[in-house]
């Protein structure tokens, strides 16, 4: 997919006029922003909106979240910090004494 983020009046404005003609690309649309479908049609809309409006387009080219990509420790401690007891209680004191990894090596692991 194709994350399309606009900077200007005018990208915004043919940003909108694009993702209303062609709305089976567009996977969703944030109003600075939309996301294109990762097709060549898709990158032909973006790189488009590039030539006409310059620096006022960024193009970023982007692959749907999967949870199954993740290590199997930083799914374990979001599923785990969200059924906690006292809800006012930080990560860091939660997954203090714990198998749990803590914020600053969770910090330090590229996904």
């Amino acid at each position: 997919m194709f994350l399309v983020i606009t900077y200007s009046r005018a990208a915004r404005r043919t940003l909108r006029n694009v993702s209303r003609a062609h709305e089976d690309d567009v996977v969703r649309h944030f109003g600075r922003a939309a996301l294109f479908e990762g097709t060549g049609f898709g990158a032909f809309q973006a790189l488009r909106l590039r030539e006409k409006h310059g620096l006022d387009v960024q193009v970023e080219r982007v692959a749907p979240f999967a949870e199954s990509d993740l290590p199997d420790p930083v799914c374990r401690a979001a599923r785990e910090y969200e059924d906690r007891d006292a809800a006012a209680t930080p990560y860091r004191q939660f997954a203090a004494g714990t198998d749990l990894p803590g914020p600053e090596e969770l910090r330090r692991r590229d996904v």
